[in-house]
């Protein structure tokens, strides 16, 4: 018997790296799993052939654990929650970070020469495994079914005022995500209720709702416009349809082909019973869209 194709598994939070998890060995990998410390699902541990929790900090370890296993190439699945990770009482050292992430990190920890930014932290975790000859592909290459078409998802569509949300959310959403500021911004009569930063899209969801009172507002979700699939792909889930109506929200307007639909069928179930309209969109055909 020919041996498996072998993959690396760095695992988040949420729902998604199982998704991944199910996906690759359906198509079968031998999959060698990383699941960060307090962020991973114990349950990735039955779907993997071999599981390791890790600390997030610890990128030598990381790295000398995969080549062990000879393993080439990795992908990567889940958030990680950076606030909580980063800037807590003592910062990185709380997570006793190894030699290799201190010195990878040092350019945007120490010396300031870089931006501490999403883009540019999980870009040098990549670059480091590239010295060793590990290469990342996106997971949405294993699970494509996840980046969900152009269209209504729900029954209900945006009204023609929500539409004119939907517009004015894109185009401050887009510019955000060029600043690698955030994916996600809050709307409502073309006035910015919220915008994503660290916190993460369910923080700025709830924000807006509390400085909402009304409700009724529109939530914009887009992929950068430099976006690179490896990492840091925007993603929805039932919690974001939860967080949403708990909010006050009325519409959830997301990226065509490059955002992750989790539960793709409970998520629209979930927002046909809360009333809440999903569409998916492209950039070149929201100009022109009319409310339905």
């Amino acid at each position: 018997m020919a041996d498996r194709k072998k993959i690396g598994l760095i695992a988040g939070w949420g729902r998604y790296p199982i998704v991944v998890a199910e996906a690759l060995r359906a198509q079968g990998y031998e999959i060698f799993c990383l699941g960060i410390a307090g962020h991973a699902d114990p349950a990735l541990a039955e779907i993997c052939d071999h599981f390791q929790v890790a600390g997030v900090a610890r990128l030598g370890g990381h790295i000398r654990y995969f080549r062990r296993q000879k393993v080439k190439l990795a992908t990567m699945a889940g958030k990680l929650f950076k606030h909580k990770l980063m800037y807590g009482k003592w910062g990185i050292f709380s997570l006793w970070p190894d030699l290799r992430t201190l010195r990878a990190c040092a350019p945007m920890l120490f010396t300031r020469r870089r931006n501490c930014n999403d883009d540019s932290l999980l870009q040098v975790v990549i670059d480091e495994y590239a010295k060793d000859g590990i290469q990342f592909a996106p997971a949405t290459d294993f699970a494509p079914e996840l980046l969900v078409p152009e269209g209504s998802l729900t029954r209900r569509s945006p009204s023609a005022a929500e539409w004119d949300d939907i517009r004015y959310g894109w185009m401050l959403a887009k510019e955000m995500g060029r600043l690698d500021v955030g994916q996600s911004v809050a709307v409502k009569g073309r006035a910015v209720l919220a915008v994503e930063a660290v916190e993460g899209t369910d923080e700025c969801i709830r924000r807006a709702g509390l400085l909402c009172q009304q409700g009724g507002f529109t939530v914009v979700k887009v992929a950068k416009p430099q976006q690179d699939m490896r990492f840091d792909v925007p993603a929805i889930g039932v919690g974001t349809v939860d967080t949403l109506h708990a909010a006050g929200g009325r519409v959830l307007a997301i990226e065509a082909e490059k955002t992750i639909v989790i539960d793709q069928a409970e998520v629209i179930e979930r927002a046909n019973q809360c009333r809440i309209a999903i569409v998916s969109v492209h950039a070149e055909t929201l100009a022109v869209v009319k409310a339905a």
